[in-house]
C-alpha cells in the first residue's frame, strides 16, 4: 500500500522528513535528487536516524553514532545489521512510500 508523505520539492537534497503513520517513524532521504525511505528508530537505542547527518549515503544516528545505508537499510560495515527499507516513488509531484508488509 503506497502511502503519501511529502510533496516532491518539500525535501531538499541532502535532507530527511520523519513521518508517523500508525505509530510506526519513517524516515525520507533525498539524495542527490533520489529518495530513500528506512525505519526512523536506530536499533541501538531507539535514536531518530532522520535527525543525523548523512554522508555518502550513510545517516549517522545522533545518539551512539551508528550508520545506516539509506538506500539499503544496512549498517555501514556490518550488512548483518539493518533497519527495514521501504520502496519510494514519486508520483504526480508526490513522494510516496510502500507500507505493504
Amino acid at each position: 500500500m503506497w502511502i503519501t508523505v511529502a510533496k516532491a520539492n518539500e525535501i531538499a537534497p541532502g535532507k530527511c522528513k520523519i513521518v508517523t503513520r500508525r505509530s510506526l517513524e519513517y524516515a525520507v532521504f533525498n539524495v542527490a535528487g533520489e529518495y530513500y525511505c528506512i525505519d526512523n528508530i536506530c536499533p541501538h537505542a531507539g535514536g531518530s536516524l532522520g535527525e543525523g547527518i548523512i554522508e555518502d549515503n550513510c545517516v549517522t544516528c545522533t545518539w551512539h553514532y551508528w550508520q545506516f545505508d539509506v538506500k539499503t537499510g544496512e549498517m555501514c560495515g556490518n550488512q548483518h545489521v539493518r533497519v527495514a527499507r521501504f520502496e519510494v516513488r514519486e508520483f504526480e509531484g508526490e513522494i510516496q512510500i510502500d507500507v505493504t508488509g
